[in-house]
């Protein structure tokens, strides 16, 4: 089943450190087979007020998903982010194409 990388993420000074992180990222996605699905288009806020950017990244599984996340890879560049940006990061599964709103009451 999919699974799902993403970050809210606000105040990201755009410094040497996040440019580093970002050129140095896709190579730590590609041995898990991780592909940005949203990064860096402001959100149009629908209900409430958005503060900050989104970012989704799919792979395949939550095993490579997971993988990627403690990798030594992307644990180097880890802190080039958080010392540099404020935020919330979070792995979630997908559904299965046939769900429907009222599974989660089962």
């Amino acid at each position: 089943m999919t699974a799902y990388a993403i970050a809210h993420l606000a105040d990201v000074d755009r410094g040497p450190d996040i440019v580093e992180y970002l050129q140095r990222i896709d190579a730590t996605l590609a041995p898990f087979e991780g592909r940005f699905l949203v990064h860096g288009d402001p959100p149009e806020a629908l209900e409430g007020e958005w503060e900050g950017t989104l970012v989704v990244i799919g792979f395949p599984t939550r095993r490579q998903a997971r993988g990627w996340y403690d990798s030594p890879a992307y644990r180097e560049i880890l802190p080039l982010r958080t010392r540099n940006a404020r935020g919330i990061a979070v792995l979630v599964d997908g559904v299965e194409p046939d769900h429907v709103a009222t599974d989660v009451l089962t």
